[in-house]
């Protein structure tokens, strides 16, 4: 059994984010090919998301702590809860580190004897700079569209308009005021022939219930629900010509992008921010713009409408890229390789050896030193 533990406390929401779909499709996928996983969630019972993912296994712990008492591999999802488990655990870093110092002890401590995994280079080699540690320790495996995305008819568009859509999180991290910003810089503002969309996704949030109320208001920008399931995004993003992903660059740092890749599938051009792992998202219909940028957007949207729609052939060729299918072998080959030894190991053998007075732990303590620095530590 493969174990994913998603954030305690929160239930696993559908529609809202790539960990999400990259959790829910992983267990999707290894469950098609027999090998038994599940989504493990704390401390909310059957109520836990579960009714949203009707063909994926949900466990209900009552507290962290049963997580230790799992059998099989355990993999964290985003958060690195110092729980000790029967064999040794994987996390999946989602995120970026943090930037603030109170939850930079929290980040180290659960880091510490995992074996890490990433889902970019980019984010392994940020990772691999917060912790000290060698970037070849932390593993990648690249999230990836469904297989509905490629799949999906695009329609005919009768009305003869560019149609835009936005189908992050409403957050301020996503960029989504940048688009603001992009929809009054004269070059879009003035073109009747441009159509704007965004999802409601994230308006569950305190700030996104705000930024959705923004949205309403703005005459250039409609609002449409939150698509929850892959083939209803699929359909969302085939209606569309672009998808804008303005991720902002100050103080949040994409690390993949897997709305670029679904859209990307559909047929759709991306207009991008060059931040982050979204560069690593280009299955060559991707356009990268400076991020935090109105300016840039705008210019990015004009030069994939100009660049005109993706050819079937490239939507052929972008659908083999960041599929399930190699997402989920990558994943097993990396559950199943010899594991690297974590920094925190090495530290604690060095101070057991160099607390022994023999010559010869003396000699060890200096071999696991030369491991700890070949490893960053």
């Amino acid at each position: 059994m493969i174990s994913f533990i998603w954030s305690p406390g929160n239930p696993l929401p559908a529609g809202t984010g790539g960990s999400e779909n990259y959790t829910v499709g992983q267990v999707r996928e290894l469950n098609r090919r027999g090998v038994a996983a599940q989504v493990v969630t704390v401390g909310l019972g059957a109520a836990d998301g579960r009714d949203e993912f009707t063909d994926i296994p949900f466990l209900a712990l009552a507290t962290l702590a049963e997580v230790g008492d799992l059998d099989g591999t355990v993999v964290f999802v985003n958060e690195p809860h110092p729980v000790a488990t029967r064999t040794p655990s994987f996390l999946i870093l989602h995120n970026p580190p943090p930037i603030r110092e109170r939850e930079w002890a929290f980040a180290v401590d659960g880091t510490r004897d995992r074996t890490l995994i990433a889902t970019s280079r980019y984010a392994a080699e940020l990772w691999s700079r917060f912790l000290d540690v060698d970037v070849a320790t932390i593993s990648v495996v690249y999230p990836f569209a469904e297989p509905c995305f490629a799949a999906q008819p695009r329609p005919a568009n009768p009305g003869g308009s560019t149609r835009v859509l936005y189908a992050g999180r409403l957050s301020p991290e996503k960029g989504i005021y940048t688009l603001l910003s992009t929809l009054h810089v004269d070059i879009i503002d003035q073109d009747v022939d441009l159509d704007f969309m965004a999802t409601t996704a994230g308006a569950d949030k305190p700030q996104g219930k705000i930024i959705e109320r923004l949205l309403d208001a703005h005459p250039r920008i409609s609002v449409v629900p939150t698509r929850k399931t892959p083939d209803s995004m699929a359909a969302l993003m085939a209606e569309h010509d672009i998808v804008v992903m303005p991720s902002n660059s100050q103080y949040w740092h994409e690390t993949f992008g897997i709305v670029s890749i679904e859209a990307q599938h559909a047929g759709c051009r991306v207009v991008a921010s060059d931040d982050g792992g979204l560069p690593e998202t280009d299955c060559g219909g991707v356009t990268l713009v400076e991020p935090d940028d109105a300016e840039a957007l705008a210019w990015g949207i004009r030069a994939a409408i100009a660049a005109g729609p993706l050819s079937e052939a490239a939507r052929r060729d972008a659908g083999s890229r960041f599929t399930v299918g190699q997402s989920v072998d990558t994943l097993l080959s990396v559950l199943a390789r010899p594991r690297p030894i974590p920094p925190a190991a090495i530290v604690r053998q060095l101070e057991d050896l160099i607390a022994a007075p023999s010559d010869a732990s003396r000699d060890r303590a200096g071999a696991l030193a030369g491991s700890a620095v070949a490893g960053g530590e």
